[in-house]
């Protein structure tokens, strides 16, 4: 099975407002060469292209407008991996679907939860808990008694795959690959791999394997 990580309805913004802004200092704003294509999407020039690989090789202090570039995105992953994502506090946004509000609208079913690394003894264990969380949320949904609804947060697995709608920006992403692409968690490799590396200009300006 394959990791549990889904990055969805990806949206990248504002790049070519940051490339402009990229050339200020120094006036530069006539050899800008970048353009839509017929399809809409932005296409950096060769010249304007250029001169963001050097901002970007040239460290954070010159390569500010890559904090410009934002990029909104749909991520399902579990608890346990949102709990190492927290770490990136600055620069970043998320709004999540809410566990307390919403934890016993849906019956608990295996395939809400992460348990691709599991062996088969452990995946029956994770079953009975499982089952017993169904059977405390159908209690708690005829009775409304709230020491059920502690029973369920409390006892509920670090394995539960929670969607959150994340902002961040292209210098939060260097960061964050950089610091994440050798975990020993698969789910960052996922993230790394399958959503940073394939978002515009990703290889350049984010990646940047000679910087």
């Amino acid at each position: 099975m394959d990791p549990m990580l889904k990055a969805e309805r990806i949206e990248v913004m504002n790049l070519h407002n940051a490339i402009r802004g990229a050339r200020n200092p120094l006036n530069s704003w006539a050899r800008s060469d970048s353009f839509y294509d017929e399809s809409g999407s932005f296409v950096l020039g060769e010249n304007d292209l250029s001169l963001a690989i050097r901002l970007r090789k040239a460290g954070s202090d010159h390569r500010k407008f890559l904090r410009q570039v934002f990029v909104t995105v749909d991520i399902t992953a579990p608890l346990y991996w949102w709990k190492e994502y927290d770490t990136y506090k600055v620069g970043t946004v998320a709004n999540s679907t809410s566990t307390m509000h919403k934890i016993t609208s849906a019956p608990f079913a295996l395939e809400q939860f992460s348990c691709d690394r599991m062996d088969e003894p452990t995946l029956k264990q994770m079953q009975s808990v499982i089952d017993y969380l169904e059977s405390l949320r159908l209690r708690y949904l005829e009775t409304k008694e709230k020491q059920l609804w502690y029973d369920i947060i409390q006892l509920l697995p670090s394995s539960y795959n929670q969607m959150r709608t994340c902002t961040m920006n292209y210098e939060n992403l260097i960061a964050m690959y950089y610091s994440r692409c050798h975990h020993k968690l698969d789910e960052w490799h996922v993230f790394c791999d399958e959503f940073v590396a394939k978002l515009p200009y990703a290889q350049e300006l984010i990646i940047c394997s000679e910087a």
